[in-house]
């Protein structure tokens, strides 16, 4: 992680993303399935394995606009948690992470059978599966000392495998039967269209580049070139491979081989074409495994990151900056698949195909998702490749026909695993999740028909103590303004992550404690019959991250807690409030509640610009138990109350009133005349259960101004107080 944003260290730049991505890729792509491929639809399998390319090329178009807007660790996960919300962002996860894990045991099972075949003597399965849990337990190794170190090895092992292919190709194409090649396709479209859900499970290397994209560097630039390239590149050398495969081996041979690439070198290239075979298919199920347990790692600490997962997964190492915890938890579930000693063959295979099942799945999701980014537009959003106009919403569009018909054509009990993948997230997330989630899915933002105004109340909670008096006022706010927009709350809870730290991991208690609190006010707000949205932002200063909403919401008004300290430790109101106070271009409400009742408000209201807001706001707050406010106005002149002049006091006041759109019916009027005003406020509110009094937006140079009176005020009333200041002047 970085030492300033709580966030995974950037260290993957275009060589390494490329690399990682095409690990995968070729490792099962070639050295595993074309054998199953050519027996399932012929010479055609290499239609199938162009068909597939198509499919995970307009995943990685979709994909590549949502990893530049979001790159943060989590890939497909994250970007359809954030989307469509926890329900569909489990589904994925939990799909992305078995899927994930059952290939890099398939994986090294075939790393054991590779180096156990050639040698003899050496026959029997638990040679083979200790050689791949020997396998397993290195890769962990690396990728928990760090990125760098896995990269390296990755980039190494791929250079070395990839050469001796692309040698495969060229030297096979001299050797190509074309009587091998007839029948072209005798399985006809349908068995094209169903080995296409087979090898798709080959396409996954694009995936992780999403998956670690809060690891790459210039991600604008890094991602989406080498997700499109890494797609192209491998798509064409896997229909290479294909038609020398069934161009020079028999197609009844080819089907039935457990190594048929290694057959066809043995045709093409003789005994040393063999062994480099075998070697590159060796480092190959190593490559493929090591870029597993990297992106199933990450996806696990992203889900612990979201509320999905425990948050002990949600945590990096100390020393070397890696999410260590879910990287051990992965290669712990792995070992345990590659102990049980499956048949590469039969349930390993059919497993493989499961995993290509929820990827299909989730990549037809990341479609949806694209359109929702699209039509939510929200302010973290913001990709710096977007796909351009003649490409949208042509790609997910067409990426979702092409999945679902993919998926149509796949064996029954292939979408039976996979639908129990599903069910498996769903049933996770009703059972474990679904109250922990903080954030919301943007769908209904972006579906549901937006009213012409919203009027918007943002309101950070931290104490539960006052939670629910703080909701209930501004609930009380957005209904009495119902005329000036459609009433809506904006919850805040942020947690503080300081930069002057080495480590910036989210305790678990902190991360609980803003899930209850958000999960609360998601509950008191259904109460109320009101919408409420959650932000639950990280950062290194409440004051700013507070601002930050406030100014991308456009709120109307923001409603803030006090403990109702003034002028301590240099500060008018705190060190948190200050900055809000003086940065908040929208009205803003300070309230300290010291009592459950809000009663009957008064509002000390005086000619100047904030008093109709300071009535306005007294009579949002009656609302809340149905009583009338009372408008107070102390006329310093000296002159007893009931002479020539308390007409023209009342006067004053009904201006403000009219100035705050209150009818005389809506509140009384109270004014007193005595030249020690403060005197005879503090007198005056003492029947009152909450003051309303009006706050300067102005400084001095050296912080917000305040009066004594509302020093006083503050330090003595014995109900709640609410300080209010109105909307800034060129907002």
């Amino acid at each position: 992680m970085s030492a300033d944003g709580g966030e995974l260290e950037r260290t993957l730049g275009f060589l390494e993303a490329m690399t990682l991505g095409g690990g995968t890729m070729i490792g099962a792509g070639i050295f595993i399935l074309p054998g199953i491929a050519a027996r399932n639809a012929g010479p055609a399998s290499s239609i199938s394995y162009a068909i597939a390319g198509l499919v995970a090329l307009l995943a990685a178009l979709s994909l590549s606009e949502l990893a530049t807007g979001m790159p943060i660790a989590g890939g497909s996960y994250h970007y359809v948690n954030r989307a469509l919300g926890g329900l569909f962002g489990a589904i994925v996860g939990w799909g992305m992470w078995t899927g994930l894990m059952f290939a890099s045991a398939f994986y090294m099972v075939g790393f054991g059978q590779y180096i156990v075949g050639p040698i003899p003597g050496l026959d029997g399965r638990h040679f083979v599966i200790a050689l791949g849990l020997l396998g397993l337990a290195l890769l962990v190794g690396v990728n928990y000392y760090g990125t760098d170190e896995s990269t390296a090895l990755q980039n190494w092992m791929i250079g070395t495998e990839t050469a001796i292919v692309v040698l495969f190709v060229a030297v096979g194409l001299f050797f190509i039967d074309s009587a091998n090649l007839t029948p072209f396709a005798p399985t006809g479209p349908t068995g094209i269209v169903a080995t296409t859900g087979i090898v798709f499970v080959s396409f996954l290397g694009f995936e992780i580049i999403a998956t670690v994209a809060g690891e790459i560097k210039n991600p604008s630039r890094t991602i989406p070139l080498s997700m499109i390239l890494s797609v192209v590149s491998v798509t064409v050398l896997y229909v290479l491979v294909m038609l020398v495969s069934t161009g020079v081996v028999p197609l009844e041979v080819l089907g039935q081989s457990p190594i048929p690439v290694s057959d066809v070198a043995e045709v093409s290239m003789g005994p040393v074409g063999v062994a480099a075979i075998a070697f590159a298919a060796i480092i190959a199920a190593i490559s493929s495994s090591n870029s597993s347990i990297l992106a199933a790692s990450r996806v696990i600490y992203a889900m612990g990151r979201d509320g999905l997962m425990s948050d002990w997964f949600n945590e990096s190492h100390e020393r070397f900056y890696t999410p260590h915890r879910a990287i051990l938890t992965t290669g712990g579930v792995t070992a345990l698949l590659i102990a049980l000693g499956l048949r590469v063959d039969t349930i390993i295979a059919l497993l493989a195909e499961a995993a290509s099942f929820s990827f299909l799945v989730a990549y037809l999701l990341v479609h949806v998702s694209l359109v929702v980014f699209r039509q939510a537009d929200p302010d973290e959003y913001d990709p710096s490749f977007e796909l351009p106009s003649v490409l949208y919403p042509a790609v997910p569009v067409l990426g979702v026909v092409l999945t679902v018909v993919v998926i149509s054509q796949m064996a029954t009990v292939i979408v039976l695993i996979g639908s129990g993948i599903i069910g498996l997230g769903v049933v996770w997330y009703f059972a474990y999740a679904r109250r922990r989630v903080v954030g919301e899915g943007l769908f209904r933002e972006a579906f549901e028909r937006t009213p012409a105004e919203t009027y918007r109340v943002v309101v950070p909670v931290a104490n539960p103590e006052t939670q629910h008096g703080l909701l209930r006022l501004a609930a009380a706010t957005a209904h009495a303004n119902v005329e000036r927009g459609t009433p809506e709350l904006v919850a805040v809870n942020v947690v503080e992550a300081p930069q002057d730290t080495e480590l910036q991991n989210i305790e678990s208690a902190r991360l609980d404690h803003q899930r209850e609190l958000l999960q609360n006010a998601r509950d008191i707000a259904a109460e109320m019959d009101v919408h409420l949205r959650t932000r639950s932002p990280v950062g290194p200063e409440i004051s700013a991250s507070v601002l930050d909403i406030v100014a991308q919401e456009d709120a109307d008004q923001l409603l803030l807690g006090w403990d109702g300290a003034v002028g301590e430790d240099g500060y008018a109101f705190g060190h948190t409030i200050d900055p809000i106070l003086g940065g908040a271009s929208c009205d803003v409400s300070l309230v300290n509640l010291s009592r459950d009742s809000i009663g009957t408000p008064v509002a000390l209201v005086a000619p100047g610009p904030n008093a109709p807001v300071v009535a306005r706001r007294a009579y949002e707050f009656a609302t809340v138990e149905g009583t009338r406010p009372t408008l107070l106005y102390v006329d310093a002149s000296g002159v007893e109350t009931g002479s020539d002049s308390d007409g023209a006091d009342e006067s004053i006041v009904r201006e403000i009133a009219d100035s705050a759109g209150l009818d005389t019916d809506e509140y009384d009027c109270v004014v007193v005349a005595d030249d020690e005003v403060e005197e005879a406020l503090m007198g005056a509110i003492e029947g009152y259960d909450t003051v309303c009094i009006g706050l300067s937006d102005r400084t001095d140079g050296s912080g917000i101004v305040y009066g004594s009176i509302t020093r006083s005020i503050s330090e003595s009333a014995a109900g709640n107080v609410a300080l209010v200041r109105g909307t800034k002047t060129g907002r």
